[in-house]
């Protein structure tokens, strides 16, 4: 059984972006790999925390992002220093 994420499209990057996702409680991440381009996306920050908590989240998830599930696999979870709360996710597609 995989972990499933709902996501939506990042269209506006950068840094200020990135934190003004974070107050609202979103998460910036990627998608990469495969023959498809790069995907920046936003993930819901308190259904990311559970999922990262289950050990089948690093084995495969799955993302559902505008009617399509994407196979992915986290590669990279950069967290706060003192927090350690989940600032920004790699993902690669499986």
């Amino acid at each position: 059984m995989s972990i499933e994420l709902n996501a939506v499209i990042r269209t506006d990057l950068g840094k200020g972006a990135s934190r003004r996702l974070r107050r609202t409680e979103q998460v910036p991440a990627v998608i990469t790999g495969g023959k498809d381009p790069a995907i920046s996306i936003t993930l819901d920050a308190k259904k990311l925390i559970l999922a990262a908590l289950k050990e089948e989240f690093y084995k495969e998830a799955v993302i559902k992002l505008d009617g399509k599930d994407i196979k992915v696999k986290p590669v990279e979870i950069q967290r706060h220093p003192v927090s350690e709360q989940i600032i920004h996710v790699d993902f690669l597609r499986v």
